[in-house]
């Protein structure tokens, strides 16, 4: 997308730049006649405030739409200053329902205040119930837009309201059968209703006990589901089983996509960033997200140097103890991150959990040491070149050792922190990694003496 960007940019340049005549208005509007929505998003981001709100107006209602909801969500709100109020609210009422009150939450409250009587009746009302929702769960990430039938029409009259309603919601591809209460009976897939007899009843072909979800679950739980049953779409129900909204496969894949990010910024050793991206972050706030493990493990380094040292004789009698001393501590701490980065991902995915643990705990230990002696393998011939049999023997077994200590740390960790109430994604390269450099100081170390000493007898 970028490079079409690149491409494109030097021609729209010119033409805002000349005002946006209208015979280069035409030229432009060919420009994007031959663009997706998403490639037209990524022009108006590379674009200052002002030009992209011209070439946003040259848009039609629709493709408005649909590149507003690509746009990140600083230009989306730097965008939505320059239209004003008035073509704000015009575009809000034609965004779909979750997205809508998604960016009113981000929006300031004196802007919500004078936004929403210019917003019409029944956009104001939707958005209104929408944002009550808690952050996190699923009622914030629903919409309202689902196509939801009486079960006891006929599959004739069922397709002929559809078609009236289809343009308004955001997926047909599920039928939600409600009664007057608007409580869940069943659910038919279109495909389901389109191969039916037409004069069949609803009630005859819905599935009963549907799956569906709370309106207060996780929304990350809510995403766990909607991937296990590979379905389109999951309902909402609120505390009286009514329902009151879908939640899409798109916006769970956002929610896990956040997960994700989420995750893999805590493993590098820092605090999530939220919705913030890296590039648009202020340089405070990376730095407070930052700081705190960095110091920590400061700290927690202290120990390598006082574990060597402890040792000080024996590094300065066998100075080749000390040209294989960064590649064992190295080795164990890198065994420990892949441990952790697995079992972290699988805790958070679900495919393991706390009762997991002993079971994962032999298994590890029988992979540590199989790459620990492979490891050791590896080096033992330098460390016959660079110190003898007895420093050789003494780094070959430090690496099986210490590969095996910092495989089980970094497979451990993660649940202990679960059962301790904590984030797993806690234990991170550069936690594990200090951990793993204590060890491995004091077992090379140790191991050396010992092999060393018992020579010299």
């Amino acid at each position: 997308m970028q490079e079409l960007t690149a491409l494109i940019w030097p021609e729209v340049d010119n033409l805002l730049k000349e005002g946006l005549a209208s015979e280069n208005r035409a030229q432009l509007r060919e420009i994007l006649d031959d663009l997706h929505p998403a490639d037209i998003a990524d022009l108006l981001e590379a674009l200052d405030a002002e030009p992209a709100a011209a070439l946003f107006e040259l848009l039609d209602n629709g493709e408005q739409r649909e590149v507003f909801e690509f746009l990140e969500e600083e230009d989306q709100l730097q965008l939505l200053e320059q239209l004003g109020l008035q073509r704000m609210a015009s575009v809000i009422e034609t965004m779909s329902s979750d997205d809508r009150a998604d960016l009113v939450k981000r929006l300031p409250e004196q802007t919500v205040q004078r936004l929403l009587p210019l917003v019409a009746q029944a956009e104001r009302n939707d958005i209104r119930r929408l944002v009550q929702y808690e952050e996190g769960t699923a009622g914030a990430i629903m919409s309202s837009e689902y196509a939801a039938l009486p079960a006891e029409l006929t599959v004739e009259k069922a397709l002929a309201q559809l078609r009236q309603v289809a343009p308004h919601r955001e997926t047909i591809y599920y039928v939600y059968l409600v009664d007057a209460e608007r409580r869940l009976q069943g659910v038919l897939s279109l495909q389901e209703l389109i191969i039916a007899q037409p004069h069949r009843r609803l009630s005859e072909l819905m599935r009963l006990n549907p799956i569906y979800v709370q309106v207060n679950d996780d929304q990350h739980e809510v995403a766990q589901k909607l991937s296990y049953y590979d379905f389109i779409a999951l309902p909402v129900l609120d505390e009286q089983q009514r329902m009151v909204g879908i939640v899409t496969y798109d916006d769970a894949m956002d929610v896990a996509e956040a997960g994700a990010t989420e995750e893999f910024q805590r493993a590098g050793g820092s605090f999530a960033l939220g919705e913030v991206s890296p590039g648009r972050a202020p340089v405070w706030l990376l730095y407070r997200k930052r700081i705190f493990w960095l110091v920590v493990l400061v700290f927690g380094n202290l120990f390598s140097g006082a574990g060597l040292a402890h040792f000080e004789d024996t590094l300065a009698a066998n100075v080749a103890l000390v040209f294989f001393l960064p590649l064992l501590i190295d080795s164990g701490g890198n065994a420990g991150a892949q441990a952790a980065t697995l079992v972290v991902r699988a805790l958070a995915t679900g495919d393991l959990h706390m009762r997991d643990w002993s079971r994962m705990l032999s298994r590890e230990l029988m992979v540590a040491l199989m790459l620990g002696f492979t490891m050791a393998a590896s080096i033992w011939g330098i460390g016959v070149l660079r110190g003898g049999p007895a420093i050789a023997l003494a780094v070959a077994l430090s690496m099986v050792c210490i590969v095996v200590i910092g495989s089980l740390i970094g497979m451990s960790l993660p649940f202990l922190l679960s059962r301790l109430r904590f984030d797993p994604a806690t234990a991170s390269a550069p936690l594990i990694t200090s951990i793993c450099d204590v060890t491995g100081v004091i077992v090379y170390m140790s191991i050396a003496v010992y092999i060393l000493s018992e020579i010299a007898l």
